[in-house]
């Protein structure tokens, strides 16, 4: 096994143990919870094949779900920011994207911030409007969305810099 695959591996199988064991059982005020197995997709080799992504995404969402008895519904909010992420990655990181050399580790942090923000977002948003499933309840959804969001990107960056190796 070549070294990017044990790296994907690890911090799959890292991930998912560190989200259903002890992030989700996080509810800070009642209802903020981090969701910082997203984390597999966003920094997932932008080389990679995308249909290697979208099942490794729907594989992290199921997997998720089947711990935390959630029915899908993380399932369809990974599928859906791995199905994006081009898009995003274009937006934010423009011709580096479209010459496939971005390296996360390398990257300013203003675009790696914007990067991380807008996937979350949208993963977020799509992981509570299926939970709550109710358009009536949409001042519900959105806040649930902004403050795990902000708790989530406060995460990803922390853990995208403290793992993070120099290379000069």
């Amino acid at each position: 096994m070549n070294s990017i695959a044990s790296v994907n591996t690890i911090r799959f199988i890292t991930l998912v143990l560190l989200q259903v064991l002890v992030l989700s059982h996080i509810y800070f005020l009642g209802y903020i919870n981090p969701y910082l197995y997203i984390l597999f997709i966003i920094l997932f080799p932008v080389k990679n094949n995308r249909i290697v992504l979208l099942l490794l995404s729907f594989l992290l969402g199921i997997t998720v779900d089947m711990f935390l008895d959630s029915g899908g519904m993380h399932a369809a909010a990974c599928v859906t920011i791995a199905y994006i992420r081009p898009m995003v990655l274009k937006f934010c990181f423009g011709t580096i994207y479209e010459h496939q050399t971005i390296k996360f580790n390398q990257v300013e942090i203003g675009q790696k911030l914007t990067y991380i923000s807008i996937l979350t977002l949208i993963h977020h948003f799509i992981l509570f409007l299926f939970e709550v499933f109710n358009f009536s309840k949409i001042i519900l959804v959105l806040q649930k969305t902004l403050f795990s969001s902000i708790f989530t990107i406060i995460l990803c960056v922390l853990v995208t810099i403290i793992f993070s190796r120099k290379t000069k």
